[in-house]
């Protein structure tokens, strides 16, 4: 993408309230093409709205790092996407591709799918107001009577987008049904820009697939990495060639939970943070087949010492029971 190169072509897609900095920084510790923010609203984030600008933190001078911006008016898409790229930022995606209505309704999202003349004025506004690369996430159209995401791609490489990610579904069809990896082809053969495949991709099969059927150079993978940050690296190695990431067992799983819970509670506070980590115990919890017990002894305690307590069983549990 212009003068930047990221590679391997798997990344961490963004999710709302859980790829935050802790967790983007675990992913990226195990080998990820790169990551990417949780959706960021640009004129909050230019008005410092709290907590807006901490969903953006990505620890700025990493690299393979992309902040996401969503909004519907340039003057402020365009002043978010400098004070990002003055934070250091390598990349910078604009969301075309959620589906949420409280965005849609707002005419940001997806819906600028149904406006693309303006969706294309918004894209003109971040590539010319930064030096980094800009690209694009969004779907195949706004539903199956609008599939019109081939033209947009395609006039969104003509102003300057460097790589598109392409969601397999329609906004309608929100995460219903199964992603349509076929669909993807159309965009692919539209544009001669990098293009990711997205939706319903876990692991290295169905990966493997989504690139077989859509024609795409890489995979975007999100809910597929919750409870395993090392699932977008270990794409990477079977599909590409990478270093195969070392799975955490034992020891080594109890400390990375434990650095990741601590993480969260540094970065959002005590309070905050042990609310915030619970999907995340959740996660590895399940992997662990943790005791029903001791699960909702650990998700409804207010002790974070309580908490690193009892992980150590938590997460052992599975061996226990093997045993």
């Amino acid at each position: 993408m212009g003068s930047l190169t990221v590679s391997p072509p798997v990344a961490l897609a963004p999710l709302a309230g859980i790829t935050d900095l802790p967790f983007r920084q675990l992913v990226s510790s195990f080998g990820a093409g790169w990551v990417v923010s949780e959706m960021v609203a640009s004129q909050e984030m230019v008005q410092a709205k709290p907590g807006v600008r901490e969903r953006a933190e990505l620890g700025f001078d990493q690299s393979g790092t992309s902040v996401q911006i969503a909004g519907r008016e340039g003057k402020w898409m365009a002043e978010a996407a400098r004070m990002i790229e003055a934070n250091g930022a390598a990349l910078i995606d604009i969301n075309m591709g959620c589906p949420a209505k409280k965005v849609t309704n707002g005419y940001s999202g997806s819906a600028l799918l149904k406006t693309p003349d303006h969706a294309l004025s918004l894209i003109e506004a971040v590539v010319q107001a930064v030096d980094i690369p800009v690209t694009l996430k969004t779907r195949l159209g706004w539903d199956h009577d609008f599939l019109n995401a081939a033209d947009v791609a395609k006039r969104a490489e003509d102003a300057g987008i460097q790589l598109v990610t392409i969601h397999g579904r329609t906004r309608c069809q929100f995460y219903k049904g199964s992603a349509d990896w076929a669909a993807i082809r159309a965009i692919k053969e539209a544009v001669s820009i990098p293009v990711i495949a997205n939706g319903d991709i876990v692991d290295a099969t169905t990966a493997k697939e989504a690139l077989i059927q859509s024609g795409a150079d890489g995979v975007m993978i999100g809910r597929g990495a919750q409870g395993k940050p090392w699932m977008i690296a270990q794409v990477a190695a079977e599909l590409f060639g990478t270093p195969a990431p070392e799975l955490p067992k034992g020891k080594e799983l109890i400390a990375m939970v434990c650095d990741h819970y601590e993480a969260m509670l540094r970065f959002y506070g005590e309070e905050l943070g042990g609310k915030v980590s619970r999907k995340h115990l959740g996660w590895y919890m399940d992997d662990a087949n943790t005791s029903p017990a001791l699960r909702k002894a650990i998700l409804t305690s207010r002790s974070s010492k309580e908490v690193l307590r009892m992980l150590p069983d938590a997460l052992t549990y599975e061996t226990e029971v093997a045993a």
